[in-house]
Parts: structure tokens; sequence; C-alpha cells
């Protein structure tokens, strides 16, 4: 498997910062009650939407990129479950990272032996 080593270091950012900014003004604009009742739900999408602002910004394929997310989230909620939010966070940033990365090798290749 081919990794774009850019592509890893530009998605981990990406998602990284987005995650970071939309927690932020989440956090600064919802009561902690919200979280309560609505994180299981909220913290997911959230994730999927910055995976999708990531796989434009990338010019990544977007199902393929989403899906990678929601496997890479999958750590990130076993830690959320265990009182590990934010280390969870940053292993699925990681993992989608790696992700992003494969896809955009694999790409890559196609471009290369279609040449």
């Amino acid at each position: 498997m081919s990794l774009d080593r850019s592509v890893l270091w530009r998605a981990a950012a990406i998602q990284a910062v987005a995650v970071a900014v939309l927690a932020a003004a989440l956090g600064l604009t919802l009561p902690h009650s919200f979280f309560a009742a609505w994180g299981w739900l909220a913290g997911p999408a959230a994730w999927i939407a910055c995976a999708a602002l990531c796989a434009r910004v990338l010019r990544l394929p977007s199902l393929p990129t989403l899906g990678g997310a929601a496997l890479a989230g999958l750590p990130s909620a076993l830690a959320t479950l265990a009182g590990a939010h934010w280390l969870g966070a940053a292993l699925a940033v990681g993992l989608f990272a790696v992700w992003c990365a494969g896809l955009a090798g694999r790409g890559a290749a196609a471009r290369s032996a279609d040449a």
C-alpha cells in the first residue's frame, strides 16, 4: 500500500483544526446539558462534517473518505466510553490521516498506471 505523506500530514492538520474549531464553537454556544443528552449524535455528526471538509479540500473521493472517517471514529467512541474522549479523538485523527494518505496513494498509483 502506497501512502502519500503530503496528504497524510495535510489530512491530519485539516481534520484536527476543523474538529477543534467546531468543538470550540459548539462548546461556547451550547449548554453542557446538550452534550449530555445529544453528544452521542453531535460528536459523530461533527466528525463526519469535518471529514467531508477535509475530503473537499484535499480533493479526495467523498464516500471512501467518509467511510474511512467512520472507521477511524470507532476507536474514538471506545475511548469516549472509557472516559478518554480527547485521547480517542487524537487517535482517530491519526487513523483518518493514514486512511486519506492511502486513498491518495492508490489514486496516484492508478493515474501512473494509466500513463
